[in-house]
Formats: C-alpha cells, structure tokens, sequence
C-alpha cells in the first residue's frame, strides 16, 4: 500500500473515502468541523444522538454534500483525556477494515489539529498497514477482504511537521509486525524448523544482515543439550538461528542486545501431552521466535546505533519413540543440569541454551519473548504480556518502549523465594515447580538461571502473541507482538527515557 501525505484541502481531495475521528465530549469539533455541508449533517446527527463520539462508533455517509471525496467515515474515539496514539493506531486500522470489507482501496485519514504530530503520523500508518493484514493465505475461493488496499494519504498534517519520515518509519515497522504474523499463521506442516531457518536466512539476505544458521551437528558441538532434548521426539532436526545487525561507527565496548525468541514450529507437548482441544493453535508456539526475525527486518532499515544479535533456538516438541520422558537429566550448554519433570515446559529449556549462546556472542543486554505459559494467561488474560527482569533500571526501559510503542504489558515479580522453587531433587534445576502456584513467575526464574548477572528482561506474551477471534482493527491469528516494543527499545537505547 502506498501512503502518502496529502497538503491540500480536505474538501477538495478526490478519495473513495475520507476518515475521520471525533470525541464524545463534542462530537462535531476540529477539523471535522470544517467540513461545509457535510459538518452540518454530522450536527444534526449528533443532535438526534446518531453520533457520540463513543469508541469506536461508526458513522458512515455516501456522498457527502460539499465534499469531494466519495464518502465520510467518522469514527468515534471515545474520551479525549483517554487518548493517546496507541488509540489512534486502532483507528486506523478500525477504519481501514472497514472501508475495505465494502470493497473501498483509497483512503484519505484527516488528523486533528491539535494531533497532527510526526508521531501521531507513525501511528496511523502503522494502524493503517496492519489493518491490512489478512490471515487467508491457504483460502482458495473468494477472499473478500484479502485484495490489498491501493493507497493511503494523511491530511492535517504540516510539510513541517516531519510526517513524511514517520511515515517511511511506521511503513517500516508494522510491514515487519506483519511478517512476524505471517510466520505465526503458518500450518506447522508448512513451517518446520529448518524452513523457518531457511526463511530467517532469505530476510537477512535480502536487507543486509549477518545470518549464522546452527544445524542439528554444530547444536550438538556445542552441547546444546536443553536444546536437542525437545528436538529428539520428533523427526523434524532442530535450527539455531542467529541474526546480526552491526551499526556503522561502533565504538570499542559499546552495548550488544540480544533478542532470544522460543521458535517450537508445533508443540505437542511432549510425553507429557496436552490435550486434544486447541492444539491445533500450537502452531504459534513459535510466535516469540518469529517476533526476534521480524524485528532483525525493521532494525536493518532504522539503523540503530547500537549492536543487535537475535537468537532464535527452533524445534518441534513431539512425543515419538525417541522423545525424553518425564524424569530425564539434561545437561544444558551452560553446564547445568536439568531434570524434566514435565516435558510440555519446553519452551524454558530451548531459552536456556538460546540465552547461553546470547551471552557468549557477547550480549551485554538480554531480552528473551516466548509464548512461554498458560500461567500468565490466568494471571493477565489477553490484555497483558508479563515482564520479568533482573535489572530495575533496564526492565523500565523495556515497559518505558512499550508504552511508546502501544503494547501493554505488566511487570511480575521477581522475589527469591520463588528461586528455590525450581532448585532440583538429583539436578541442578527442575523444569517446573513442585506445585501449582506461580507458574509464569518460575517458568521466568527457570530462565533467568542461565542469563546469571547479564541485565535480563523476560516476555511472556502467551496471552497477547494470538488472536482466537478477529476484532474491528485486527484479523484472526498471529498479532506480531512485541516487534514494535523491541524496535522502540534498539533504536532508543542510548537515551534516557
């Protein structure tokens, strides 16, 4: 989709749709306002309360008198104390859904006046891009909604304001938050771990980064044990993927951050299998993974100053002949031991040797995301990603970018006491607790065992990594969380926010 800016009148542009947005305190106020004839029956719809402003409201007129543009789609934000850019971004993508389910490919999204900032530009393009996403890739008969939008333009917006840059960023972004989701939908029969490798290999390829792919040999050169235990049930062998962006100018001992992502393509759950219903979704296990790739693709464009390693450890977690089996010791690349007292908490096993890696490339600052338990969908439903870290100072850091960025998340604690939950009866640690409590809480302890004094930052985003049902801004299916926190986090890493 091209987007561009639009510096003439309103009024006067030529679009099969012209959006904009209003707040319940007044309904017809702003720009909106402005309208000519058409402002006057926003007003008399707002008199008869047919507009109010209320989120996400819906008002649609076909060929608005004095307007140049086909039709006028105002949409309802709610209260204007409450709004920020990360309302903005669904509105757009609101809107976009919108017009397209009634086959519109133009579009014309006018700002406020008092909202016509280069980030508030970056929000609506990125709302715009991901509203245009669509999960139908295997459909083969009609695909209503999946025909590509044509193009977009913001109106409002000063020459001055440096729009277009943030244009050119949000474009960046959210084509890179849609390629995370993309790999997310994919059928596991479609997406194994050496595909997903292979995949990880033509985005570097293609934007100029170094890519490493790890087969099964160098995994097991390297004693990767946690790693090659979960691979061993299935016939699908295991990938590490490592992919590096180095910024021009580096100087001598300047921070490295890594970005380590759970990447299990399908997960049975082991010996330990899960039950029947919903597994079919265990195909987005990989969504942290994915998360790392996609966001590798927007750093090569931003060009952060810093240096930035994604470590994406791949595998199936399958229950064949040859899968371990509850009680097992494993032996991690880091030296420690591990017994497995359930085989479906994988994901912490795979993180383990994925972050020991991380480490020995030289990561000075770790983050790791995996769709890692259903714990932390108790705790925070699909409204929250949980954060764990180690380090005060850099875990505000990452919720400072995720609240720029527009992705909540919630920090989870991190006492000691639930340290020795995990401590292991004939090993160096046990993959889950001995009971039924706090499990996103120990699942994060797990890990944090192996980034040892490296500043540590886990994401749990089981509850957020996946749409069961589609909503007004979003398809069904993979959501790309949380590329757009980790993109905000490189490229201000070095300030002070």
């Amino acid at each position: 989709m091209n987007i561009t800016l639009e510096t003439r009148s309103p009024a006067q542009v030529e679009t099969q749709a012209l959006v904009g947005y209003v707040f319940d305190e007044d309904p017809v106020s702003g720009r909106v306002a402005e309208l000519g004839p058409a402002s006057d029956v926003l007003r008399r719809l707002a008199k008869n309360d047919e507009l109010t402003g209320k989120s996400l409201e819906i008002t649609y007129i076909h060929a608005p008198q004095g307007l140049a543009a086909e039709r006028l789609l105002i949409i309802g934000a709610g209260k204007k104390g409450k709004f920020d850019n990360a309302q903005l971004r669904k509105l757009a993508s609101v809107a976009l859904r919108h017009l397209k389910a009634r086959g519109v490919k133009r579009l014309v999204f006018l700002a406020r006046e008092d909202g016509a900032t280069a980030d508030a530009a970056q929000a609506v393009t990125e709302g715009l891009v991901l509203g245009d996403f669509e999960g139908d890739k295997y459909k083969t008969g009609d695909k209503k909604n999946s025909g590509a939008f044509e193009s977009a333009a913001l109106a409002g917006w000063d020459a001055k304001s440096g729009a277009d840059k943030a244009i050119e960023k949000g474009r960046i972004i959210a084509e890179a938050q849609n390629f995370a989701r993309s790999l997310a939908n994919e059928p596991a029969n479609y997406l194994t771990p050496k595909v997903l490798a292979d995949r990880a290999a033509e985005m570097a390829r293609e934007n100029g980064l170094g890519c490493d792919i790890l087969d099964e040999t160098r995994i097991a050169e390297l004693k990767m044990g946690a790693l090659l235990s979960v691979a061993q049930g299935g016939p699908e062998p295991p990938r590490m993927i490592v992919i590096t962006y180095n910024p021009p100018n580096a100087a001598p001992g300047s921070p490295v951050l890594a970005l380590v992502g759970k990447a299990v393509t399908f997960d049975t759950g082991g010996i330990s299998i899960k039950p029947a219903a919903d597994m079919d979704k265990m195909k987005f296990d990989m969504s942290g993974g994915a998360a790392m790739i996609a966001t590798m693709k927007a750093l090569s464009k931003l060009k952060p100053a810093i240096k930035v390693i994604a470590v994406v450890p791949s595998t199936e977690n399958m229950p064949g002949g040859r899968a371990q089996k509850p009680g097992d010791v494993q032996v991690s690349m880091s030296g420690k031991t591990i017994e497995v007292l359930n085989t479906d908490a994988e994901g912490r096993l795979i993180l383990a040797d994925g972050v020991t890696y991380a480490r020995k490339l030289g990561a000075t600052h770790l983050v790791d995301a995996a769709t890692l338990t259903g714990a932390i969908v108790v705790a925070l439903g699909a409204v929250n990603a949980g954060v764990f870290g180690t380090n005060q100072a850099f875990t505000d850091r990452v919720l400072a970018s995720a609240k720029a960025a527009g992705e909540k998340m919630w920090p989870m604690p991190m006492d000691d006491e639930y340290r020795e939950m995990m401590k292991g009866t004939i090993a160096d640690l046990q993959n889950i607790s001995g009971g039924r409590y706090a499990g996103a809480i120990t699942g994060a302890m797990f890990i944090r065992e192996f980034a040892e004094d490296t500043p540590w930052v886990h994401l749990d985003i089981a509850g957020t990594a996946w749409l069961d049902d589609a909503k007004p801004w979003m398809a069904k299916g993979g959501t790309g969380t949380p590329v757009r926190t980790l993109v905000d986090l490189a490229m201000n890493f070095n300030s002070k926010k």
